[in-house]
């Protein structure tokens, strides 16, 4: 049945779930660095088609929901990462512009021009390769760093995209990255938290101006962003961000890399179904 009003969303059912969902997310926002799209997406697709929209507006609403959550999240577990130390904000000022421009790119619109099944493919043979190396925890050079300016320019134009392209935080891509570079893996994680700002807030931006004069958006949207869900699961994430950074910090560096292996895993089998059932 199509949906009449936003107040059919808001059924005390909805809001357990999008109350779970967000504590969730906001553990692993603090926990790992990241946004936590990669959960957020499928079970808001799922919630929203469940009441009534179709099933190809549903995945975008919950790509550009997801990621506006991440503002948020990203905020709070900005906050309690940066009083540890954590951040690199020098990193954070050197990625940021790139991520900008690759987030703007991705959200109005260039994801749809591309064939979803090679860049899932691609995308699940990435973080496969990634997550593999951060498992082995082989070593990077001691003589690597980062790179200059226009590597890190590109190294954030790349972020950006891809996070924008899935609904997700960055930190799948910026954590293997900067560990690579020889960043310590807390802070690598602690940065990649605050990196996901911008690449949240470019991609929200691009998606409203997307979604504009879209038929068939549920009451309560703007852009292609479902605000009621925005609220409670941002509420709830920003609330939970703490006990993750502090669990991130209470756990030795190679369980940490262990679990953030694990969670590449299930992203790239994610990325793999996607691309063979389309």
């Amino acid at each position: 049945m199509a949906l009449q009003t936003p107040y059919m969303l808001l059924d005390p059912l909805l809001i357990a779930e999008l109350v779970l969902l967000g504590l969730c997310t906001g553990f692993l926002a603090g926990l790992l660095g990241i946004g936590g799209g990669m959960i957020m997406v499928p079970f808001i697709t799922a919630i929203l088609a469940s009441r009534g929209v179709a099933a190809d507006l549903s995945v975008k609403m919950a790509i550009a929901t997801s990621m506006a959550t991440i503002i948020f999240t990203s905020i709070s577990s900005v906050r309690a990462h940066h009083r540890r130390g954590s951040v690199r904000w020098d990193i954070v000022r050197s990625l940021a512009p790139g991520i900008v421009v690759g987030a703007a790119l991705a959200s109005l619109g260039v994801f749809a021009l591309l064939k979803g099944a090679s860049l899932a493919l691609v995308f699940a043979a990435f973080v496969s390769f990634s997550a593999t190396q951060m498992l082995l925890d082989k070593k990077p050079k001691p003589s690597r760093g980062l790179p200059g300016v226009a590597g890190q320019a590109g190294a954030g134009t790349a972020i950006g995209f891809l996070s924008g392209l899935v609904g997700a935080g960055g930190g799948f891509v910026s954590v293997p990255f900067m560990t690579w570079c020889n960043v310590v893996i807390h802070s690598a994680v602690g940065t990649s938290a605050a990196l996901g700002f911008p690449i949240a807030l470019s991609n929200a931006v691009g998606y409203v101006v997307a979604g504009q004069g879209v038929a068939g958006l549920p009451p309560g949207s703007l852009g292609y962003i479902f605000l009621p869900a925005l609220a409670v699961i941002a509420t709830a994430s920003v609330l939970m961000a703490p006990l993750g950074v502090k669990a991130a910090h209470a756990m030795p560096v190679q369980s940490l890399k262990r679990v953030f292996a694990g969670l590449l895993y299930v992203l790239a089998a994610y990325m793999l179904y996607k691309a063979l059932s389309i």
